[in-house]
C-alpha cells in the first residue's frame, strides 16, 4: 500500500507543507503543477521554500496559496544551546523575511498569539513561547521614556482552548485585533508530523495563517487574513504524531524484513491491521514522545528568541550600545 492511501485511510493529517508535497510528488519525483520547492542547505539544518502559487497548486496541496518554510534540524532536540542559538537566528531571518514580503515596517505593531493548552504538554508550545520574550505595548503607552526611539509595540496573548474558554480563538482574537489594532498578528502552535523524525525537529513557518487543532482531528475557525482583517503568519512545531504513521512506518519495516509478506499487494491487511490496533482510540489517536516536556521548554526557547531578534532590532541595539560597568 501508498503511503498516501495509508495516511488518508487511517485520518493522519500533513500539516506541514513539506511532508504534502514530498507525498505528492511520490517516487516519481515529478513537480506538483502550480507549486515550487526550494531547498538551502545550512550547517546544522536544511531550509525547504514551499510556494503555492496559484488554485492549481492550492487544489493539489489541500493548502491556501502563499509560502511555507520549514527549517529541518535535528539538533533541535539535543540539548545543544549554541546550535539552538544558531537555529533561532535562522528562524528570524526568515520571519523578517515574510513582514518584508507583508510590507511591515519596523515599527509597526505585532500581536503574538500562543495557541494551545497549557495543561496538555504537547499542546503548550504556544503559551509557553508567551513567556520567552519581550512584550513592548504597555512600556511604550506608559513609560515611553524608558524605551529608544523606533522601539516596536509588541503585545501577547495566550487565548486558551475552546474546550477551556467556550469560546472560539477566532472569536477572541478578532475583538484584541479590534482593540490593539496590529498590524499583524503572529501565531505560534504545537503541529502534527506525518514523519517521525520530524517531531520536534521541524520549525514551519508560514503567511497563510492556521487552523487550530487541525492536526488532531479538530477543526476550527481559522485564523488567517479573511477572518482577522491583518495578515497572518504562523509558526508551528510538530510536538506529535498520529499513531498511523507508526504502524505504517512498522509495516514498511517488517515488509523488508520479510520479502515474502506481501503487503504492499494486499491493501485489504494493512488496512485491518490499522483498523484493529487503533480501534479502542476511534481510529484517532496521537503519539508524543516521553521526553516531551524538556523539548517543548527548549523549543520555546528557540521561537521566543527568535522573536526578539525579529521583531526587537532597535530594542536590542540599544541594550548592546549600554556600556558595561
Amino acid at each position: 500500500m501508498q503511503r498516501a492511501e495509508f495516511y488518508q485511510l487511517t485520518g493522519v493529517i500533513l500539516d506541514l507543507a513539506v511532508e504534502a508535497h514530498d507525498l505528492l510528488r511520490g517516487a516519481t519525483r515529478q513537480e506538483v503543477p502550480g507549486v515550487r520547492e526550494d531547498k538551502e542547505q545550512f550547517p546544522n539544518a536544511v531550509v525547504t521554500t514551499i510556494t503555492i502559487m496559484n488554485a492549481t497548486g492550492e487544489q493539489a496541496m489541500g493548502k491556501p496559496q502563499g509560502t511555507y518554510i520549514t527549517i529541518d534540524a535535528p539538533a533541535l532536540r539535543s540539548d545543544n544551546p549554541p546550535v539552538h542559538e544558531e537555529i533561532g537566528t535562522l528562524l528570524a531571518q526568515r520571519l523578517n523575511l515574510l513582514l518584508q514580503k507583508l510590507n511591515i515596517g519596523p515599527a509597526d505593531p505585532v500581536l503574538v498569539v500562543g495557541l494551545g493548552n497549557w495543561e496538555a504538554t504537547p499542546d503548550s508550545l504556544g503559551p509557553k513561547v508567551i513567556n520567552q520574550f519581550t512584550v513592548t505595548r504597555h512600556l511604550l503607552k506608559y513609560v515611553p521614556q524608558s524605551m529608544p526611539p523606533g522601539t516596536r509595540p509588541v503585545s501577547a496573548l495566550a487565548p486558551g482552548v475552546l474546550g477551556t474558554t467556550g469560546i472560539e480563538t477566532a472569536e477572541i482574537l478578532r475583538g484584541v485585533v479590534e482593540k490593539t489594532k496590529p498590524r499583524v498578528l503572529i501565531v505560534i502552535d504545537a503541529l502534527a508530523a506525518g514523519d517521525l523524525q520530524r517531531v520536534g525537529s521541524s520549525i514551519q513557518i508560514s503567511d497563510t495563517g492556521i487552523s487550530p487543532g487541525s492536526g488532531v482531528g479538530n477543526q476550527r475557525v481559522g485564523i488567517n487574513q479573511q477572518t482577522m482583517g491583518v495578515p497572518v503568519i504562523a509558526i508551528g512545531i510538530p510536538t506529535v504524531v498520529h499513531a498511523g504513521v507508526i504502524i505504517f512506518e512498522a509495516l514498511q519495516q517488517m515488509q523488508q524484513a520479510f520479502p515474502n509478506v506481501n503487503l504492499q499487494g494486499n491493501q485489504a491487511l494493512a488496512q485491518n491491521l490499522a483498523r484493529n490496533v487503533l480501534a479502542p482510540f476511534g481510529g484517532n489517536l496521537t503519539v508524543t514522545p516521553k521526553e516531551v516536556d524538556d523539548l517543548v521548554h527548549n523549543l520555546a526557547w528557540v521561537i521566543g528568541n527568535a522573536l526578539n531578534k525579529s521583531l526587537h532590532t532597535t530594542l536590542l541595539q540599544a541594550r548592546a550600545a549600554v556600556p558595561l560597568h
